[in-house]
């Protein structure tokens, strides 16, 4: 399988368990606790689908996804949220993330929709 996936959290948990989970699942992961390094890793390793939680100190997931937009990095994106804030979520979904999981997260749930994402973008 060589689908990548980058994984962008400040809280390192998340990280560790996202990682360690779509690793094990046979994905190529890269993860990030900031907004530059996930900007690098973007531009470096061109991941298929980020995950990306919306807030990160220093320079929050609405930001990092204009800066990609700006870049025109137009790699796909799944919000993860401890907030349910529909307006954040909404202009999100305008510079062209997917979708959102509010946290905590079902593991299951978000393993499931990875997968039937990257089913239908190889059915593409």
């Amino acid at each position: 399988m060589s689908e990548k996936l980058l994984v962008v959290d400040d809280q390192f948990g998340i990280r560790v368990l996202l990682t360690e989970v779509f690793t094990q699942d046979g994905y190529t992961t890269f993860d990030a606790a900031n907004g530059q390094k996930a900007l690098d890793l973007l531009e470096s390793e061109e991941p298929d689908l980020v995950l990306l939680d919306m807030k990160i100190p220093g320079m929050d997931g609405i930001e990092i996804l204009r800066e990609m937009r700006h870049r025109n990095i137009q790699t796909d994106v799944f919000l993860m949220t401890a907030y349910g804030e529909m307006e954040l979520i909404q202009e999100a979904k305008s510079l062209g993330a997917m979708e959102h999981f509010s946290k905590p997260f079902d593991i299951d749930s978000v393993r499931h929709r990875v997968r039937s994402f990257f089913d239908e973008k190889a059915k593409m």
